[in-house]
Formats: C-alpha cells, structure tokens, sequence
C-alpha cells in the first residue's frame, strides 16, 4: 500500500506512562517505520518528560493553544503552526502554565523506543538524568518548611 489513513474518530488516545498526558501514536497505528509521530495535548499544569534522545531529531508543531517549551536553558513561547527542530541530544521539555490547552504535533525520524517501561536502566538515566517526571520550575510548587 502506497498510503494509510487515520481517521480523526479512529485514533487511540491514552495517557503517557509516566507524566499522564493524553497523546495518539500516530505512526504506530498508520504503521510507519521510518518516522515516529504523536500528537499530544497538554492540559494546564501538564508537562511532558524532560528527554534527550541519541539519534531522533524532532520536529515540534504547535496546533492549538499558546505553547512553552524549554530547549537546553532557552525558554521558547510559540503561537500555533509555529514549529521547532530539535537536535538529538539537545534537552527538550513541552509544558503548559497557561490556562488553556496545547495541541502539539511532534514528529521525528530516525524512529528511537520511547517506551519509558521497556528502556533498559542506564537508558532511562541517560535519556532522562532528572528522571522520567521531573516537572519543569514553571510548574513546580514549593514546599512548605518542615522544620518551622
């Protein structure tokens, strides 16, 4: 078959393993093999993992919404059908401290795993070394002194 097509009402969308942000893996069910492509929406108070990767460079859409982004220490705010590259082991983390919805489309290529639950160890640390659900400050919210 030259071409595929997923219909909008046909997609599967699930929540991530570890951050619980609703996506659809849209290579997977178009069954790509040379590219990896997801859709994900942030929720306000959401964020995606903060990752690097060894190989894939990523394309990053924004469809709906006003989107935040940290690439390495650069904070970026794109208005929709902005786009961003991302070289592999630049440091990247999707967030979202607005009050409305992000609609991103995040394509890469070549495809890496990218199951947090199926990564050896040593893979997880290196791929997140803050851990796989590390909030960015943005949305951190200080604790309250125990000691006082």
């Amino acid at each position: 078959m030259s071409y595929r097509v997923l219909a909008a009402e046909k997609a599967f969308w699930r929540p991530s393993n570890q951050m619980g942000v609703l996506n659809t893996d849209l290579a997977k069910q178009l069954e790509a093999s040379t590219l990896g492509a997801r859709l994900w929406r942030l929720h306000p108070g959401q964020a995606s993992t903060r990752h690097r990767h060894r190989r894939t460079h990523e394309l990053y859409v924004l469809l709906e919404g006003t989107g935040r982004i940290r690439i390495g220490e650069q904070l970026h705010t794109s208005e929709p059908f902005s786009s961003l590259l991302v070289d592999p082991a630049e440091f990247r983390q999707l967030f979202n401290d607005t009050d409305a919805d992000q609609l991103w489309l995040v394509a890469g290529a070549p495809p890496e795993p990218a199951n947090t639950l199926e990564v050896t160890p040593d893979d997880l640390k290196w791929l997140y070394p803050d851990g796989p659900k590390a909030l960015p400050p943005e949305l951190q919210t200080e604790q309250p002194d125990r000691a006082a």
